[in-house]
């Protein structure tokens, strides 16, 4: 398959399932437990119907949003993902300048493959770095410091994610950084000889933002040990209190679905959240980002910019993010599959295939700006 030929998610997923070694390609597609919630992220969005207004004489499409401080000329962001110089040996320095050219937001997260120096320098347009919660006190403080000194706008904690998913199909061919794998893994690598060749012959792997403080090449660490010992699962409302002063600048909390949790986001001080389960990697059987936003907008919409992700593979999806109350959508698998499938080029069709089937579907639905999409654009079964 071309890229040329790859017009939506399911022809980015197909072609990087051809590019990828198995156990990397379910690193990215896989889920936790049963992957009930991952399947139903993107199902969710089937319950909800756009009702289109006609002969609203629509000429000019403004799809730019404001969040956490910034403007984004386009609805959707790429949402920060660890690891991806795995996916592509450009990994974010990819999709950071791929987001540059669209003029939307992207980020980088604390398991980032590049620093957040370097994203910032091909980078000047709309960042947030992902920042996770350790029990490193000094290290949390360290990392805040190391991000404004890079220039970084906003910043989003994750709060989701104080222990690692459940995630089988890792577990069925030892997947993990460093690499452990078992026989079946080692086959599906030696199945995909370019992949290994672009990964040996380019700069060695590393985790910029956390190589002063856990060395993943001396086999002592590993990511599901970073998850398990050094993040905080005593994370409280009080430290993130404390966090947000201490940042004094846009704040959001990531992986919020519950009214109450988002009340007390907006209480504490924080700037934004995004409603999202992880992408289903986390707590399987848990409540979708689409299902929960109308109330969660309802409930602190008026003190929060409210954003989310989880299952978007369309600009119809999106529509009805923002008609339900969304400042903006966040991308994961939807510009992963194309980064692993072509790198730059890859990441780069798949918002252009956004940004056309966003704008095709305001003009069929009378919106000439993102404000117009609302509750009446919508039929709830």
């Amino acid at each position: 398959m071309r890229l040329k030929n790859c017009h939506n998610f399911h022809d980015f997923r197909r072609m990087a399932r051809k590019r990828l070694p198995r156990p990397i390609f379910n690193y990215i597609d896989g889920a936790a437990d049963d992957e009930v919630t991952y399947r139903r992220n993107t199902a969710a969005f089937e319950a909800v119907d756009l009702v289109p207004s006609v002969l609203r004489g629509v000429k000019d499409i403004d799809m730019s949003v404001t969040v956490l401080g910034q403007k984004l000329a386009l609805p959707v962001y790429c949402s920060p993902t660890a690891l991806q110089r795995l996916f592509h040996y450009d990994g974010e320095r990819a999709v950071a300048a791929a987001a540059n050219t669209f003029e939307t937001m992207f980020g980088v997260s604390s398991l980032g493959t590049i620093s957040l120096e370097e994203a910032r320098r091909i980078s000047s347009g709309p960042q947030v770095y992902q920042f996770y919660f350790h029990k490193d006190r000094g290290l949390n403080r360290e990392m805040m410091a190391r991000a404004k000194h890079a220039g970084i706008n906003a910043m989003v904690l994750t709060v989701d994610s104080i222990t690692g998913g459940n995630r089988e199909r890792d577990k069925r061919t030892g997947f993990s950084i460093p690499f452990k794998l078992n026989l079946s893994g080692l086959i599906q690598f030696a199945m995909r000889p370019a992949w290994a060749l672009n990964y040996l012959t380019h700069e060695k792997f590393s985790l910029p933002q956390l190589d002063s403080h856990v060395d993943m090449g001396s086999g002592t660490m590993s990511i599901s040990k970073y998850f398990t010992e050094m993040l905080d699962p005593e994370l409280s409302w009080k430290d993130v209190e404390d966090m947000v002063a201490d940042w004094g600048g846009q704040f959001a909390l990531k992986g919020v679905i519950s009214t109450q949790d988002a009340r007390m986001a907006a209480d504490i001080g924080c700037n934004g959240i995004v409603v999202s389960n992880h992408g289903g990697r986390q707590l399987d059987g848990s409540r979708t980002a689409f299902e929960q936003l109308g109330d969660v907008v309802d409930t602190v919409g008026d003190r929060l910019d409210v954003m989310m992700d989880g299952g978007v593979q369309r600009g119809t999806h999106v529509l009805k993010a923002l008609a339900m109350g969304a400042k903006a959508v966040g991308l994961g698998r939807y510009y992963l599959f194309p980064l692993a499938a072509a790198g730059q080029p890859g990441v780069e069709r798949a918002l252009a295939n956004m940004k056309a089937e966003i704008e095709r579907g305001m003009r069929l639905m009378g919106a000439e700006k993102v404000s117009d999409l609302t509750r009446q654009s919508l039929y709830i079964r």
